[in-house]
């Protein structure tokens, strides 16, 4: 996040008309032609920059982790300084687009204000919501312009998957607190796969080359409709042991809280270790989440590798090729059997209370708990199912805010690709307000498991069972619509 200047307005515009040239090659090289004009399409979007007094009082908060730091900045405020129309903060990450994340994040602090636009490396999301907003919200009743801005906010984040999530996990903490209203999300895509910016109309990718894309993407995050999305709680109760390298999204916790009412059918030894977290897509478990285990492993250790979602997406399919799941009935490893030799499945449908248990088909290695129409890049492997088909099994229309998840089951690698070119649907297993998976090691040292991309290498016992529970988070995420 660049320094910010405590001059005045012109100060500030000075600033960034120094900076032009500097950004001018660097722009035509990622697709920015020219900065033809710049200027005028930058005062076609001032009003999504707040007053300079508060931009920089929540700065100085943030910076210094004290929703008192940025007093001074209020003391000098003129009564002149009117609340902008649309106030935005934008979360960015610079690696994400192929590495044109940077250059995303110098056009964005041209084009609103330096101290809105946040690189995810410096301010951590969950600052900004207890510093930055704390800010807002103590000098809301004395400051007409702080009240406005608290009120109509609303957050871009420029990322992948992953951190939309990590962003929305953060905002989610204003639902607990009674803080209200909380933020509304939109997104400019810039990860691989971009399923969350698929399914609220932002799209697979961004597109670079056009010069107007930033200032479209902004008008649309600023008068997109808002809209629900179910977010899912994910509790790990383990015997001993630790999850090594668990992802961002998975955190210990002391307390398990799993569903007592329900009987673990295995041994729980006296002492468990505890994770946690909430996933916004979709949680697998199998041969889909070693697969993308072993290729983060891989790109972490060449990143040169990765160099955009097209290059990850070639390695993903030629790491997935070389780890036994097309071969998968040929080979003896007990590890690419079914996954109903280790797991059994419990769950409770909508508006029940009764757990009940679910059968999983012998051929099923990978089982997903999907709660978007978007997975794996964009594909929709429930299928948009036929009504005589939902009464006939039971099932209802899927949305993003209905308080269920599908569950679904891939076979060996061919049906997976099968099911991701769309010419036949996933195994249909059930739909789901609550799910209760039991692991039991056997054979089996290890099981793989992932949250919305992130896997990890699960610990298994010959002699106790691990549980995961997933239930529904009691509020929704708020979302921008962006279509």
């Amino acid at each position: 996040m660049a320094k910010p200047s405590s001059e005045g307005d012109s100060s500030t515009a000075s600033r960034t008309g120094s900076r032009s040239t500097m950004g001018e090659s660097s722009l035509k090289g990622c697709g920015f032609s020219s900065f033809t004009g710049f200027r005028a399409e930058k005062e076609d979007v001032l009003r999504l920059a707040m007053p300079l007094y508060l931009r920089l009082a929540m700065l100085d908060c943030i910076k210094k982790k004290d929703v008192d730091a940025g007093d001074q900045h209020f003391q000098t405020s003129s009564s002149e300084d009117d609340p902008c129309e649309n106030p935005v903060v934008v979360f960015i990450n610079p690696k994400s687009g192929g590495r044109n994340g940077s250059v995303l994040q110098d056009r964005l602090q041209h084009i609103i204000s330096q101290e809105q636009v946040f690189d995810l490396h410096n301010v951590k999301p969950d600052e900004f919501v207890r510093y930055g907003l704390g800010c807002l919200e103590k000098r809301a009743e004395k400051d007409n312009c702080a009240k406005e801005t608290r009120k109509n906010i609303r957050v871009v984040v420029a990322g992948g998957d992953g951190t939309v999530g990590w962003v929305l996990g953060c905002l989610g903490v204003l639902h607990e607190k009674d803080q209200f209203p909380v933020p509304p999300v939109a997104i400019i895509p810039l990860g691989t796969g971009n399923d969350l910016a698929r399914s609220f109309g932002w799209g697979g990718s961004f597109p670079f080359s056009r010069r107007s894309a930033i200032k479209r993407a902004l008008q649309r995050a600023t008068n997109g409709r808002i809209c629900h999305l179910d977010s899912w709680h994910v509790v790990v109760q383990m015997p001993g042991g630790e999850v090594v390298d668990p992802p961002h999204s998975l955190k210990t916790t002391e307390v398990c809280d799993v569903d007592q009412n329900l009987k673990i059918e295995g041994r729980v030894p006296d002492k468990v270790n505890c994770y946690e977290g909430v996933f916004y897509n979709y949680f697998s478990i199998g041969m889909d989440a070693q697969v993308a285990y072993g290729f983060h492993h891989l790109r972490n250790e060449k990143p040169y590798l990765a160099q955009g979602p097209i290059s990850n997406k070639i390695i993903y399919s030629g790491y997935s090729c070389s780890q036994g799941w097309f071969l998968t009935p040929c080979m003896s490893d007990p590890s690419l059997r079914g996954l109903n030799n280790i797991l059994s499945i419990h769950i409770k449908r909508k508006n029940s209370s009764k757990w009940e248990p679910i059968e999983i088909p012998r051929s099923v290695r990978a089982i997903v708990a999907l709660n978007l129409h978007s997975y794996g890049s964009g594909r929709n492997p429930w299928g948009n199912l036929k009504p005589d088909y939902l009464q006939k099994r039971g099932f209802v229309e899927a949305h993003v805010d209905d308080g269920i998840l599908e569950i679904f089951g891939l076979k060996q690698g061919w049906h997976a690709s099968f099911v991701m070119v769309e010419l036949i649907s996933a195994k249909h297993i059930a739909q789901a307000s609550s799910i209760r998976l039991e692991l039991s090691g056997g054979d089996w040292r290890d099981a793989f498991l992932q949250m919305d991309g992130e896997p990890w290498k699960q610990p298994m016992s010959k002699e106790y069972s691990t549980i995961v529970e997933i239930k529904r988070v009691p509020f929704p995420s708020v979302m921008v619509n962006g279509e």
